[in-house]
């Protein structure tokens, strides 16, 4: 039986670190107070006891004995489009329909199986089955992902995403004409309390911060330009539904009803800012608007947009 490493950059505060993991892993309680007292947790480097303090960018290593049949990815030849791509780091920009890593119901066709076959090398430090893999997008979101090739780079990385350094940008489509030209959703994202495939706004959710700016106003609908400040699952989507403007096409927090010939919600992640992880320097790249996106805004208004336009490049 084989040990994965899983990393984790801590974005605030927490008194205690075994508290910290059983609200930012899935692993139980008694699993992660065994893991503990086996010295299988450190933080910055160092075995660590149950009630050590957590700090803001603090790297969190787990070693965890991995289960009996868990099976590895495998490569697979499937197309990517690779933005950029160095010795240190490759971004991709990810069609929809791909999922990021294979999960229960996905165990092939995903993002780390293409990665497996294209690179020689790829991070472990987020896992076994997510090598390579620093952030995620949704299954039915298109847009840019950087993938780590080591695990220097992944740490280095990790925390940008950690300290909200780096810098993630979408566009989307949501229902309704929002009154003001911008605003900032700041409200705390959990798992959904009867439903734990969703997620919601929660009191006792983890923080989340999404900025958005109004682009185009099409009357029933509205185009945005919004920019993360916090990276939860489905943050974009919940909190578009929790200001009552969920993301066209978004089955799940808004209409399962098809419109504006969409595959999906129209949700794209069409800039990515980061500090490259060896050299220093700044990088941003940005992703082209997929077709079913661009789709729809022409039967919205006929044409793509000059707000759009500019942000994309195309």
């Amino acid at each position: 039986m084989g040990t994965e490493t899983i990393l984790l950059i801590a974005e605030t505060a927490e008194k205690r670190i075994d508290t910290y993991l059983a609200a930012n892993t899935e692993l139980s309680r008694s699993k992660i107070k065994k893991l503990i007292t086996d010295g299988a947790v450190e933080r910055n480097g160092k075995p660590c006891k149950a009630n050590a303090e957590v700090r803001p960018g603090d790297a969190i290593r787990l070693r965890v004995p991995e289960e009996n049949g868990d099976a590895l990815p495998e490569p697979e030849d499937i197309p990517l489009d690779v933005v950029y791509e160095d010795d240190e780091l490759a971004v991709i920009n990810k069609p929809k329909g791909m999922v990021v890593h294979p999960a229960p119901g996905n165990p092939s066709g995903t993002l780390v199986n293409a990665l497996l076959y294209r690179f020689r090398s790829l991070s472990n430090a987020g896992g076994a089955i997510r090598p390579g893999i620093v952030h995620r997008i949704d299954r039915l979101t298109s847009g840019l992902l950087v993938v780590a090739k080591n695990d220097a780079a992944h740490e280095a990385l990790a925390k940008q995403f950690a300290l909200h350094t780096a810098h993630r940008e979408y566009l989307c489509i949501v229902h309704g004409n929002l009154k003001e030209d911008s605003g900032t959703v700041d409200a705390p994202i959990g798992r959904h309390k009867t439903d734990r495939k969703r997620m919601a706004v929660t009191e006792d959710g983890r923080r989340a911060v999404t900025h958005w700016r109004v682009l185009e106003r099409f009357g029933t609908e509205t185009l945005l330009d919004v920019a993360l400040e916090t990276g939860r699952t489905h943050q974009i989507r919940v909190h578009m539904a929790y200001i009552k403007h969920p993301i066209v096409g978004d089955e799940v927090y808004g209409s399962a009803a098809p419109k504006l010939g969409l595959n999906g919600q129209a949700l794209h992640g069409y800039r990515l800012t980061f500090t490259h992880p060896k050299t220093g320097e700044t990088m941003t790249f940005t992703a082209p608007l997929p077709e079913d996106f661009r789709t729809a805004l022409v039967r919205l208004c006929g044409r793509i947009p000059e707000s759009a336009s500019a942000l994309v490049g195309s």
